[in-house]
């Protein structure tokens, strides 16, 4: 018989009660029940933990070695299951991040530093919104910060909660030298004859952004899709224009700017898993994560049209 936790309680309840009727009466059994139980633990554990007499029972030494680690196991068995339901209920302290490029995911880190310093956040980042949000399901990651184009659905619709945080109109970024960089707003048509640069993704914006320039009546000669730091450096030397986000930060050598009509509507979606460890600070981090967004289209560039208002509330 090997030995069970049921054991140390049954051990500690006859040292504790002073008598095996005692005992048994509140482990709510019958004395022969109970000693015969006894006998089998100590048989398991190899000698008599208690010696019998007129006046009750009292340890032996093995017993008196068995109770003390009784009396160590069993509240810290204790603890570790109101902290497993602790766990299971709120979510453990500390927050972990997945999201993919963009400036929201460290305007999220910051603002959770700023208003829970010390909480532990770890981060977690893919051009991939289906890796990000496949995190979430598995339970490596509590929040996926993603985006997707227009009204296309988000990954992992069935298995996931999700909200709106914001839509912006998709930009588009110039040299600051570049002809029609002092426009407050250009026609797509305009930049038919421009090779272009993206980020890659696995959602459905590329084919967006194709049907928006057919739309326009043109096809994209080239399309670099790179990194955003490339990106960025083949805008500034004039090698092509890039599609953005509002978002996009102030940078040297660039500017940013609106496309007449909104061809192009980004949607910036913040999901978790609805019996996830951290389900219940959900909204506290929609509203960090609907900050930093208003944060960082204030210190973008070339904001000149407000964003479209925000919609959904966590579900």
């Amino acid at each position: 018989m090997d030995l069970e936790l049921r054991h140390l309680k049954t051990i500690r309840a006859i040292a504790d009660a002073g008598s095996l009727t005692r005992a048994a009466t509140a482990l709510g059994l019958a004395q022969p029940a109970l000693s015969a139980q006894l006998k089998r633990i100590e048989r398991a554990l190899g000698g008599e933990l208690f010696e019998r007499g007129r006046e009750g029972v009292r340890t032996t030494a093995l017993g008196d070695l068995v109770l003390e680690r009784a009396r160590v196991v069993l509240p810290a068995v204790c603890e570790l299951q109101e902290e497993a339901v602790r766990f299971a209920r709120d979510g453990a302290e500390g927050y972990r991040l997945g999201g993919t490029h963009g400036p929201l995911l460290g305007g999220l880190v910051d603002r959770i530093a700023r208003t829970d310093p010390g909480t532990p956040v770890t981060t977690y980042t893919s051009w991939s919104e289906r890796e990000i949000a496949g995190g979430v399901v598995a339970g490596r990651l509590d929040f996926a910060l993603v985006g997707v184009c227009g009204e296309s659905g988000p990954p992992e619709a069935g298995r996931l909660a999700w909200t709106e945080v914001a839509r912006d109109p998709v930009y588009v970024m110039l040299a600051a030298d570049h002809p029609l960089a002092s426009r407050t707003e250009i026609e797509l048509a305009e930049l038919a004859a421009e090779a272009w640069t993206d980020v890659p993704g696995d959602g459905c914006f590329g084919d967006c952004f194709a049907a928006a320039c057919v739309r326009a009546g043109f096809t994209p000669a080239c399309v670099y899709e790179t990194d955003t730091a490339s990106c960025v450096h083949l805008v500034q030397v004039g090698r092509a224009v890039g599609l953005c986000r509002a978002t996009f930060p102030v940078t040297p050598g660039l500017v940013t700017r609106p496309l007449a009509g909104v061809p192009l509507v980004w949607r910036h979606l913040l999901g978790w898993h609805p019996e996830g460890r951290a389900a219940g600070r959900a909204a506290a981090v929609l509203n960090h994560t609907r900050a930093a967004h208003e944060e960082a289209l204030s210190r973008s560039a070339g904001r000149t049209t407000a964003p479209a208002p925000r919609e959904g509330t966590p579900r």
